[in-house]
Parts: C-alpha cells; sequence; structure tokens
C-alpha cells in the first residue's frame, strides 16, 4: 500500500504519547533473567518489541497477558537452548542484547532477522563477547547477522570497545555481563554516542537488583554472579515516538497536546522539547504532557546528533520548513540504522525541493518552499513517519511508499495523526 497525504491543512486536539520502545525492549529481557515472576504494565506492543518477547519465550521465559495492559513474565538466571532459531525479524536492538543473552543459554543459538537486520554490524560485541569467553561468529564470516552463539556462560575480564558505532552493543554487555563468573571491565576506545540510552539500560538494571559502576566516557565495571529480582515496572510514554506528533504541529501551526510524557524520564528524545524551543515554536510543557500552541515561526539551527540520533529524520524534517539554514553534525552512526538515515532523508526531502546536502556526519538543510512528490520510506519506520509529518505542511499531494515499516515502532501513528485532523487515504500501488 501507498500512503497519499494531501497538504495544507492543521492539526488540533490531544493524542497519548506510546509507550516506550526502549523501555519495552529492557523490561521483558532483564525479567527474562530475574528469577521469579515479574509484572510489566503498559509495554509497548509493536513489530519490534513482539521480536523481543519471542526471543525472551525462545530462551525460556514463560509470557502471559490476559487481556489487559499488564504482561507477566516468569524467568529464570539459567535461560534454555531454544529449540529453534531465534529470528528478530527488524528488531537490531533485539539480535544486539539477546546475542550475548544467549552466551548465558548452554548449547547453540542462532540468531537472524530480515534483510535490514542481516545489514547491521555485530562486530563489535561479537570481539567483546570472545574477550569475556564466549565463542560466537557471524555464519557469512562478515561480522552481521546471522549469528551463532554457543552458551557456555560468560568468563567475564576486560573487553575493549568503540562506543561511536551503537550503545547497543554496551547495553548488550550490561544485561548479560551481571551473571558472569567474574567481574566484567567494559573499556571505550572511542566516543560513546547515544548514551542515554545506556543510562535506560542501567535505570532498568538497578530497579531489578543488579549494579553496575558506571564511569562516563571512560567504561564501566559489572560485579559478578548477580541475581536480578523480579519486580513490576510500569512503562513511560516514548519521546521518540512523540516527536513527530509535536514536530508536525510545529510545522502546520497547529494546536496539540501530547500525553503520557514525563520530562523527567532518562529519555534521550526528550531533547525534542528543547530544539522545538530553540526553533521558536511556542511550546506548553506541564505534568505529563507537551502542548504544542500553533503559530510560532521556525527558524535553522544547529544541531548536534550524538546522543539523539533517533531524532535526526525529525530534526531534517523541521530544518525544511525553518528560516534560514539548519545543520545537523555528528551522526556517523545514524547511517547504520534500519537505513542510512542521512542519505535517506537527503534523498527523499530533495525531492519535496527541499535544498539539502548530504555530509559525511551529517546534513545541511535550507528551509524554504516544500511541495508534495512520490518519496519512498525505505522500509525505516522513521523515514516513513518523518516524509509523512512533512507531506502535511508541504503544498499539494505527497504519497509514500513503505506504510508497513510503521508498525516497527509506532503501530498507531497513522491514527492518531488522523484524529488530529491529518487527510490521509491508502491507495493500492497495484492500480492503474
Amino acid at each position: 500500500m501507498v500512503l497519499k497525504i494531501i497538504g495544507g491543512g492543521s492539526l488540533e486536539g490531544v493524542v497519548s504519547a506510546p509507550p516506550s520502545k526502549s523501555y519495552t525492549h529492557r523490561a521483558f529481557i532483564i525479567s527474562t533473567l530475574a528469577d521469579g515472576k515479574s509484572e510489566i504494565s503498559n509495554p509497548l506492543l509493536s513489530r519490534d518489541t513482539l521480536a523481543t518477547i519471542r526471543a525472551c519465550e525462545a530462551l525460556g521465559a514463560e509470557i502471559e497477558n490476559s487481556g489487559g495492559e499488564v504482561w507477566r513474565v516468569s524467568g529464570s538466571s539459567s535461560p534454555k537452548t531454544p529449540d529453534d532459531v531465534i529470528n528478530v525479524d527488524n528488531s537490531g536492538t533485539t539480535i544486539r542484547i539477546m546475542t550475548a543473552v544467549s552466551a548465558l543459554a548452554p548449547g547453540f543459538t542462532v540468531l537472524t532477522g530480515d534483510a535490514s537486520v542481516r545489514r547491521r554490524p555485530m562486530g563489535p560485541l561479537i570481539e567483546s563477547l570472545g574477550d569475556l569467553g564466549v565463542k560466537c561468529f557471524s555464519t557469512k564470516g562478515d561480522n552481521k547477522p546471522p549469528i551463532v552463539v554457543r552458551g557456555s556462560g560468560i568468563r567475564g575480564g576486560e573487553t575493549r570497545i568503540p562506543g561511536h558505532i551503537s550503545s547497543q552493543f554496551i547495553s548488550a554487555l550490561l544485561i548479560a555481563c551481571p551473571l558472569a563468573e567474574n567481574e566484567t571491565r567494559i573499556v571505550f576506545t572511542s566516543e560513546l554516542k547515544s548514551e542515554p540510552y545506556l543510562e535506560m539500560t542501567i535505570e532498568y538494571l538497578n530497579l531489578f537488583g543488579g549494579s553496575v559502576k558506571y564511569n562516563p566516557g571512560s567504561g564501566l565495571i559489572i560485579p559478578p554472579r548477580q541475581t536480578f529480582s523480579p519486580t513490576s515496572v510500569k512503562i513511560p510514554g516514548d519521546f521518540s515516538s512523540a516527536s513527530f506528533i509535536l514536530a508536525a504541529a510545529a510545522i502546520t501551526s497547529s494546536d496539540v497536546r501530547v500525553v503520557n510524557l514525563d520530562v523527567n524520564t532518562a529519555q534521550g528524545d526528550k531533547r525534542i522539547v528543547d530544539v522545538l524551543l530553540e526553533m521558536g515554536a511556542d511550546l506548553e510543557v506541564g505534568e505529563n504532557y507537551v502542548r504544542v500552541m500553533g503559530g510560532g515561526k521556525l527558524k535553522g539551527i544547529s544541531f548536534d546528533c550524538g546522543n539523539n540520533p533517533d531524532l535526526l529524520p525529525v530534526i531534517a524534517v523541521l530544518g525544511s520548513f525553518a528560516e534560514g539554514k539548519t545543520e545537523i553534525f555528528n551522526a556517523q552512526h545514524v547511517r547504520y540504522k534500519e537505513s542510512d538515515r542521512i542519505s535517506s532523508m537527503a534523498r527523499e526531502l530533495s525531492k519535496m525541493g527541499v535544498r539539502i546536502s548530504e555530509k559525511p556526519d551529517g546534513l545541511t538543510i535550507f528551509g524554504g518552499r516544500v511541495r508534495g512528490a512520490h518519496v519512498d520510506s525505505h522500509d525505516d519506520h522513521r523515514v516513513f513517519m518523518a516524509l509523512t509529518i512533512a507531506a502535511l505542511a508541504a503544498e499539494g499531494e505527497t504519497t509514500i511508499s513503505g506504510v508497513e515499516s510503521v508498525d516497527v515502532s509506532y503501530p498507531s501513528f497513522l491514527n492518531d495523526m488522523m484524529s488530529l485532523g491529518a487527510d490521509l487515504r491508502w491507495i493500492d500501488k497495484n492500480d492503474g
């Protein structure tokens, strides 16, 4: 299916931010390693998080839901050998964290995913697990999935790992290594990117009784032979997903309130609030909500993307409608997502008449006239949502391919947009 969007309208109303994808992943995986029954309230149910749930079940977790918002996970510090290959679908988070967790299960575990996941780099994690006594390898010998893990436990010790490719490698070690035989020391060999995601992992480890010593900028020390305690956790709203709604309101001069947002969360992408204020949007931040009140004239900014890779598509769209120049930099790691998001956004926004140039580490955007066009999501959920909001404020009609990708992180996105008044229509790409 192809999405057709009629631009030039405005939005109005209230929507609830979906639950956090990142916190949902971490809650189910750590619960799987806790001895006993945990309760997870209000988890995100998307293609990515359902892949994590299936992977947890494959390693022996008993997960049940009676139809309400509470899910119960019966876990164990001794996960079992999977009966079959673990297919993580589109989820890079799942394959990276579960590769490390699989080292705790006896026998062999094989992990794979869709074409996008099979392009994702795994080399730093494979090397670090090897340093810590775990035998694992890429079946193709290119340090990309499929990955085979021989589960004989984690010895511990010291490993050196780059921090600039993906914080998911480090979160994977953080979750698995508390169950190692000996102390684990993780040394960063390059600048750590996406640090808030690491802090989210540590927050949930502490919630389940884990202990980690974090020295920002240098590394981590993880005590051995820990035990995770079952607990109850409620998943907060997701600023990464909400950023698209807030940005849509800003570029269409609309009045929209997004609830289920707590600015005191550890989520790095709450930075969207500061970005919108810096660009000149009229915002109101209250307890558990953020409101954009239309009419603010946006201006270009300079944006360091190091800790907020998921905001690049949103900032690129905001810059397209802002006066002057917007510079996005320190974003090399954004090339290793579901698509090369730097290239994807440059290519597709240029089709809409945006003056945009691609740099090795980001984008330069000159705001101005934005016109409807036929654009491609590159099967990337965040690129799809970014192009959707750009189309809402563009002149004329836009069609976007790759609608199916949106269920990776925000399955209700299009319904939420329509509830606010967006003019969205589905057409069969095979018609005509």
